[in-house]
């Protein structure tokens, strides 16, 4: 059943001028002018038909035509209201569902909102591990993507396109054994890299290899920064310019939340 396109805002001034029995009233609380309060409702008796308010000695009032449809009107309204606060509901202020790869959740990520949290406490935090967060499948409001860019989600590059290649330490067994995952991106810093011995289906599952001394692997930067600081991995290659690097990306409505800006603001703020 086709439904009637209903003039919504020319209805909501009707509720306003019934309740106040006044234009200028009705204008102060919609912040308009009272002319243009006057032309809602003309428009709007055109398009009903009928008449709704008519002029007396005594003021402005409602005809038995104004009158009889404003319970269900007000009523209308309210569900409006519950409707969107139902949808609003999903999207609480203090609650954030992120997703990362392994890695940088547990060493760039988790860091950075533990700092969040300090300073904002009644904030909570969903967060799941993935490689590339699927927002169609999950209730996401970020998610950390290894990418060239942003793709067909708005983001905002966290990391630079640099590659390293990490060996264990003092693990000779391991010399000459490379570990590969899919989308490592050998081929584009050499022409011919030797094929991986043992395979893994991530980046951070590569990184925590290199470290458990099974051998070496070729991973983002950024990804291994503190475990070569820590001195839990040795560089041997790098750091070089790669194609992709690390992007916070959220699709448009997540984008336009205040809680993700701000979210988003001191993340890159941290850099």
């Amino acid at each position: 059943m086709k439904r009637t396109l209903l003039p919504l805002n020319a209805l909501r001034v009707y509720d306003a001028a019934a309740r106040h029995l006044s234009f200028t009233k009705a204008a102060d609380e919609l912040a308009v002018t009272p002319a243009a309060v006057g032309q809602q409702i003309r428009a709007l008796e055109d398009h009903l038909g009928t008449v709704l308010f008519r002029r007396t000695s005594k003021g402005l009032e409602l005809t038995e035509e104004g009158s009889a449809g404003l319970d269900a009107l007000r009523d209308g309204f309210l569900r409006f209201e519950e409707s969107v606060a139902a949808m609003q509901a999903g999207q609480a202020v203090d609650r954030y569902a992120i997703a990362a790869p392994r890695g940088m959740l547990e060493n760039w990520l988790a860091p950075r909102l533990a700092a969040f949290q300090a300073q904002h406490p009644g904030v909570r935090f969903q967060l799941r591990e993935r490689e590339r967060a699927d927002f169609s499948e999950a209730n996401l409001d970020l998610a950390i993507w290894l990418t060239e860019g942003p793709e067909e989600f708005p983001g905002e590059q966290i990391s630079q396109p640099q590659w390293v290649s990490v060996a264990p330490v003092d693990a000779p067994d391991a010399k000459g054994r490379t570990i590969g995952w899919p989308g490592d991106g050998g081929s584009e810093s050499r022409d011919s890299a030797p094929e991986a011995c043992i395979a893994v289906g991530s980046a951070g599952q590569a990184l925590a290899s290199v470290i458990a001394g099974l051998g070496t692997a070729r991973v983002p930067f950024a990804l291994a920064a503190e475990a070569i600081a820590a001195g839990t991995v040795t560089v041997e290659d790098g750091p070089q310019e790669g194609r992709r690097s690390y992007w916070l990306v959220a699709p448009p409505p997540q984008w336009r939340q205040k809680k993700v800006r701000a979210l988003v603001q001191y993340l890159t703020g941290t850099l």
